[in-house]
């Protein structure tokens, strides 16, 4: 079933367009793309399958990862208790996928605490929580027609952060990417380049602060909002007897916050 946010007051009026006069037109753009998005989470099935398969076409496009005869990337973390994987779609199309772990010191599996646990399990024992996003892929033909998809990706992120009330987003990235997390989350490197396990390249550690950043973002890219109510169909685990949602719309049109 596809969720409808009817029950909140879309910007109407006035306030509509006060809201697009203060927005730039790259963010009128992303938050126009947004209005034809989906996010699914993909706990089973052809939804896993599609995005482990949608991982190795991007990344075989990027020459990240050796050849396999699965035509498929997937991984331990892919198991963890505290990991959500997501298909994000355009006009009902996957055109991209992004894997959250919260990482906390009970759960601390995740792609950063692999590769740098001697700088993150220190903080994990001072009382910190992180949201560490991974395995971001894009379809390649999508990518050249929609420049937005990472901002509409890695909106998942953001909205993750605010729900578990995380402190700090970690990003274990190429070097040569870290020019997006800088600019659009101000992150900060903290950490030298290291072998991963499975892909060609090195990785480095950047930390964004959430609440240091936060109104600045929003501010700046107004389609990073979201309600809480979004927020908990992308993340809580529905109660016994009841369904998940299959596709859950993007609810940064919206200017009250559910309940």
């Amino acid at each position: 079933m596809i969720v409808q946010l009817s029950s909140l007051r879309p910007v109407t009026g006035e306030d509509s367009k006060e809201a697009a006069d203060n927005m730039s037109s790259f963010a009128r753009n992303v938050s126009a793309m947004l209005e034809r998005t989906e996010y699914r989470r993909c706990d089973k099935g052809e939804d896993l399958e599609d995005i482990y398969r949608l991982r190795y076409k991007s990344y075989r496009s990027n020459d990240m990862v050796p050849d396999n005869e699965n035509h498929t990337i997937h991984d331990e973390l892919d198991e963890t208790p505290n990991v959500y994987r997501f298909g994000v779609y355009i006009d009902q199309e996957l055109i991209s996928t992004l894997r959250i772990h919260h990482v906390t010191k009970a759960t601390p599996m995740s792609p950063s605490t692999k590769a740098f646990g001697d700088i993150v399990t220190p903080m994990l024992h001072q009382g910190l929580s992180f949201i560490c996003p991974s395995r971001f892929a894009s379809d390649p033909e999508w990518s050249r027609v929609y420049p937005q998809i990472p901002y509409l990706t890695l909106r998942l992120a953001g909205m993750a952060c605010f729900h578990f009330n995380a402190p700090y987003c970690l990003s274990t990235i190429r070097e040569d990417h870290a020019g997006f997390y800088k600019r659009i989350y101000y992150s900060e490197k903290i950490s030298e380049a290291r072998p991963y396990p499975g892909v060609f390249n090195k990785v480095v550690l950047y930390r964004a602060d959430v609440n240091a950043i936060r109104e600045r973002s929003l501010s700046r890219f107004p389609f990073f909002r979201s309600t809480p109510m979004e927020q908990r169909m992308l993340f809580d685990t529905p109660h016994v007897g009841e369904l998940a949602p299959l596709t859950i719309l993007p609810t940064a049109k919206y200017f009250r916050e559910a309940a």
